[in-house]
């Protein structure tokens, strides 16, 4: 994650956490750069990215407590408890079945929209697309086939004996398709 995206995800939190501590705006954003101006010279060092979060609120608590000193201000660490939730979004097959389906050709994902999504009969999809039958069914097994692969791709399933995905989804940094 790059400093910019920290600050566009965390800024704001950041901010209201600040202010809600030094009472005033020109103190809160001149705290609020220097916390990021330490965020971005240390981020390579963060190990655990599902700590980023505290790490962040951390260094302005601990920027916060530096200029308190600095100005011989005193203030109530017990005030400086923070509760962070983080949360963190399950990555899904839908995850990756979206990006999947946005990958495919259209002359493969529009057969396949209509006969496994609309529920038509292929013969319905085909007439739809102004194809003949056999193209259609064609299109659509072909559309079948590249999701299957581009799960196999993106998030490290494979086929069975029987022809059947199995595994297990992988962390979305490591899937190609839907990061």
């Amino acid at each position: 994650m790059t400093t910019q995206q920290v600050w566009k995800k965390y800024a704001d939190d950041v901010k209201y956490f600040i202010l809600s501590k030094v009472k005033d705006a020109t103190v809160t954003d001149d705290l609020l750069q220097e916390t990021f101006i330490k965020v971005h010279t240390k981020l390579h060092t963060l190990n655990d990215i599902t700590k980023l979060k505290s790490w962040i609120f951390s260094i302005a608590r601990n920027t916060m407590m530096d200029y308190f000193k600095s100005t011989n201000q005193t203030v109530e660490f017990k005030n400086f408890e923070i509760q962070t939730n983080i949360t963190k979004h399950e990555h899904t097959e839908k995850d990756c079945l979206y990006g999947i389906l946005q990958s495919l050709p259209k002359k493969y994902r529009d057969p396949l929209f209509l006969s496994d999504i609309k529920g038509l009969k292929q013969q319905e999809v085909a007439n739809v697309l102004k194809l003949n039958l056999t193209t259609t069914k064609s299109q659509i097994q072909r559309a079948r086939k590249l999701i299957a692969q581009g799960f196999m791709d993106c998030c490290g399933f494979s086929l069975n004996e029987e022809g059947k995905l199995v595994g297990e989804i992988q962390d979305k940094e490591d899937c190609k398709v839907c990061k």
